[in-house]
């Protein structure tokens, strides 16, 4: 008997509907945007030079998250897009963590 017969699933899921992996790799990226949307919100509250760049970042993941991906030139593009967002926001929040006016900065 073979797979996928008398109701036994297929050994990957991405053989039973390959359609659905590009919906569940959308819905992620929705994902992580609105998480970090959320979590921007709450920093916002206390920290606001901090959370500002977040709600940013979210905006960035939920763009990039739409790009279409159907050559083989957009997956090396986003994948630069990511990481220098990443990078960017990760030296900002240091910056603003260093300098801010309750941070004792390097000073241990």
């Amino acid at each position: 008997m073979t797979a996928g017969q008398a109701g036994e699933p297929p050994p990957d899921i991405e053989d039973a509907d390959p359609g659905a992996a590009r919906a569940r790799t959308e819905l992620a990226w929705t994902r992580s945007a609105i998480s970090f949307a959320a979590l921007g919100v709450v920093i916002v509250k206390f920290r606001p030079a901090l959370g500002v760049p977040i709600l940013l970042f979210s905006t960035v993941v939920w763009f990039v998250g739409r790009l279409p991906r159907d050559d083989a030139g957009t997956a090396s593009r986003r994948v630069l897009l990511v990481a220098a967002a990443v990078t960017t926001l990760a030296l900002a929040a240091l910056v603003l963590t260093l300098l801010g006016e309750d941070s004792r900065g390097l000073r241990f």
